[in-house]
C-alpha cells in the first residue's frame, strides 16, 4: 500500500467537519484562516465542501508526494483517521491510487 506521503486520497475525498473549539481564535489549534463556519457548534476545512474536493491544508501532487501544511494542528477527524481502513480504502479508489 503507497504511503501517506505519497497519497493524500483522504484529503481530496471527504468533508472534514469538527466543533468549533478545535479552532485557534477559539482556544484551540486549527488555524481560523483553514477553516470555514458550518454553524455557531461547527467548522469545516476550507476546500473539502468543494468539487473536487481538496483540503486547503494539502500540499503536493496527490498519489505522487503530498503533506499535511497544518499536521500538526490537524482538527480531529483527520487525527482519527486510520491508514489502511475502510474509508482509506474508498478514498484511493476514489483517486484511483493503488
Amino acid at each position: 500500500m503507497t504511503d501517506c506521503t505519497t497519497c493524500g486520497a483522504c484529503c481530496a475525498s471527504f468533508r472534514v467537519d469538527f466543533s468549533r473549539h478545535e479552532v485557534d481564535d477559539a482556544g484551540g489549534q486549527v488555524p481560523q484562516g483553514l477553516t470555514v463556519e458550518v454553524n455557531a457548534t461547527t467548522c469545516r476545512m476550507r476546500g473539502t465542501d468543494h468539487q473536487p474536493v481538496r483540503c486547503a491544508a494539502l500540499t503536493g501532487q496527490l498519489g505522487h508526494q503530498v503533506a499535511c501544511g497544518i499536521y500538526e494542528w490537524r482538527p480531529s477527524p483527520c487525527r482519527e483517521f486510520a491508514q489502511g481502513s475502510e474509508a482509506c480504502h474508498q478514498a484511493r479508489r476514489r483517486r484511483a491510487i493503488a
